[in-house]
């Protein structure tokens, strides 16, 4: 004989009375709740830092690229009309993003600076040369590129030198290559485990609901009936979680942005939108899909095993 669903629900309710008037058993239920919240906001946040660099990792690289500098070092008896001439060509060049030029007394003043001492007066002449500060398109950062750059200036006859960093170059390109592989293989492996600890976490605290699964069953419950509230609970534990996850990992950004102000130019609204979905989302399947086999499991057990 099939229960009708009013019973059910009256069944339902009347266990739920008995655990409101258990407060061990409220105290349990609330403390489940609340650290299966807590285990999948975690895991959620930790997931959403790696990912964060993952996505950004194309604006990472672009922006390290577009800071290394060339160095263009000027006659000091050059005239004014030829730096600018000089200028005016380096600009043209499809390589060249962004150009500064410094004189000889900006950078003894620069220098003077740093080291807490007019070295002008020591030595009784500035020995700096006006120099013009060269920064590349991401693209042209390469060191063929800016060989081939170096090579055209230094023809200019108020040229003196043309330097730049070339093994930092030559590394920064092959460093960021080998890195993009290890944070896409660190970040597939760490939603592996991110997923089995959710998974875990979920399993745990419907073990305690167990008999109440049971019970339901007994009296004639079909299995949708059974798991439709422990599904509900589940997808808003992966709500809440997740949301959880982005406040912490909206503030580690806050807190970071003091001590590294280029992360502020490197955020992208559109990714970051992305990545606010793709986290909610994220908690709500994995606990949905938790919940719905670890309900399954007890489902299928006689009552002798669960004991």
């Amino acid at each position: 004989m099939v229960v009708r669903p009013i019973y059910i629900f009256i069944f339902t309710a009347q266990i739920s009375i008995v655990a409101d008037d258990n407060k061990l058993a409220r105290r349990t239920l609330r403390t489940s709740t609340v650290s299966t919240i807590i285990a999948i906001s975690l895991v959620l946040f930790l997931v959403g830092c790696l990912a964060t660099v993952l996505l950004h990792a194309n604006k990472i690289k672009r922006y390290v690229q577009e800071n290394i500098e060339v160095s263009i070092s000027l006659d000091k008896d050059a005239s004014e009309k030829k730096i600018q001439s000089l200028i005016t060509t380096v600009k043209s060049k499809s390589l060249v993003r962004e150009t500064t030029f410094i004189t000889s007394e900006e950078a003894a003043r620069d220098l003077s600076e740093q080291m807490g001492e007019d070295f002008i007066d020591f030595l009784g002449y500035n020995p700096l040369s006006p120099t013009l500060l060269v920064k590349l398109n991401a693209e042209f950062a390469q060191k063929d590129s800016i060989e081939a750059f170096k090579s055209e200036v230094e023809k200019q006859n108020i040229v003196e030198e043309v330097y730049y960093n070339k093994s930092l170059v030559q590394d920064m390109n092959e460093n960021l290559r080998l890195l993009s592989f290890i944070i896409l293989g660190f970040s597939a492996l760490l939603s592996i485990i991110a997923i089995a600890l959710i998974n875990n976490t979920i399993r745990l605290s419907l073990y305690a609901k167990r008999l109440i699964i049971k019970s339901m069953q007994l009296v004639g419950a079909t299995r949708s009936i059974i798991r439709r509230p422990f599904l509900f609970t589940g997808m808003m534990q992966g709500i809440y979680g997740s949301l959880i996850a982005l406040a912490l990992l909206a503030g580690l950004i806050y807190l970071l942005k003091d001590e590294l102000p280029e992360l502020i130019q490197i955020q992208d609204t559109n990714l970051w939108l992305m990545l606010t979905g793709s986290i909610i989302l994220s908690g709500i399947l994995i606990s949905l899909i938790s919940t719905y086999f670890a309900v399954n499991k007890y489902l299928r057990k006689r009552p002798d095993e669960l004991y």
